[in-house]
């Protein structure tokens, strides 16, 4: 009998491996940082490649079509394709900004208040900048508008 394998890939966010914290461990030390660099740049891979199929993708089959309702159709399919990559292309530059941020060691701190913002909140949103508490003020302020 045939396995079930599923055809979608695995992202390199759920693929990782959680970090393990050893007792008295240094926060940001040599091996979160290496921890979370892989993460960053396995992450910014998947990413590009990403960008590669849509670019293959949109030059295969880009078609004149001759009736306006599968043109359409079309052009509506690259734009939603096009802005899904302008949201990733955002994403990549976050990543990059995250790993210079790691360079000058101040990844994983608090822009705002200093604190660590913590290993399991890096490992949900590794280009977090925030602190729960400063990014829930933040969300609040800006609701309050």
């Amino acid at each position: 009998m045939p396995t079930n394998k599923s055809t979608n890939k695995d992202s390199a966010m759920d693929t990782f491996e959680p970090y393990q914290e050893q007792a008295g461990e240094e926060y940001m030390n040599e091996n979160q940082q290496a921890h979370f660099k892989a993460i960053l740049l396995a992450w910014k891979k998947e990413l590009m490649e990403e960008v590669d199929k849509t670019v293959t993708h949109m030059k295969d089959d880009a078609t004149n079509f001759p009736d306006p309702s599968d043109r359409a159709s079309q052009e509506e399919e690259f734009a939603l394709e096009l802005r899904t990559r302008d949201r990733e292309r955002k994403l990549i530059k976050k990543i990059d900004e995250s790993i210079a941020f790691m360079d000058s060691e101040e990844y994983g701190f608090c822009e705002t208040c200093g604190v660590d913002i913590g290993i399991r909140r890096l490992e949900a949103r590794p280009t977090a900048t925030q602190c729960i508490d400063c990014k829930e003020l933040d969300e609040r302020k800006e609701k309050a508008g």
